[in-house]
């Protein structure tokens, strides 16, 4: 079986990347396990806390990434960027830099994001390259997903409704589980 971590870079209970990513578990073709972890809890970078010992929540994730196969970022975009709280998170599990490569190297990672703006999170998404390759990643590059007009695709509960949507999921989901499983 193929395990992929997925993460969402909101904290928001409401968020439509979080939205995104249970969807993204429900089109996950079969035989591939889209192991949900969230970044709540993860504490601001501070090295004074890391020289005391790396946060038990941040060990835990960085565990169960490490024991995947891919990694999925669902990012949200804000002030055309990453999230800080996103990023933040990235920058825990990169500490201390000796754990990089058990971490991150040559993980195989695909970044979605879903927005309001009609833009669907492409410069976030962009934004994030740079970090992907300082960390040593294989990011797949196989499908793009950015989701724009994300109020009109999800319901009031959260769930994805929009059947366009739903094909190009799918299709990414695939790639990216194909790409995973070589």
């Amino acid at each position: 079986m193929t395990t992929i971590v997925g993460l969402s870079g909101s904290l928001r209970r409401g968020s439509l990347n979080s939205s995104l990513l249970r969807a993204a578990v429900q089109a996950a073709p079969a035989g591939i396990e889209i192991d949900v972890a969230t970044i709540k809890g993860i504490p601001l970078y501070d090295g004074d806390v890391e020289a005391e010992g790396i946060p038990h929540v941040v060990e835990k994730l960085k565990d169960r990434i490490a024991a995947a196969d891919g990694l999925l970022l669902v990012t949200p975009e804000y002030n055309n960027s990453v999230p800080g709280v996103f990023k933040n998170a990235i920058d825990w599990l990169s500490r201390p830099d000796t754990d990089i490569p058990r971490v991150f190297g040559g993980r195989r990672v695909a970044v979605m994001g879903a927005s309001p703006g009609r833009f669907g999170t492409l410069l976030s998404q962009t934004a994030w390259l740079p970090v992907l390759k300082t960390l040593g990643t294989q990011p797949w590059f196989g499908g793009r997903l950015q989701v724009s007009g994300a109020l009109d695709v999800f319901d009031q509960g959260g769930n994805l409704v929009d059947a366009r949507v739903r094909q190009q999921l799918a299709k990414f989901m695939a790639g990216f589980a194909a790409f995973c499983g070589k």
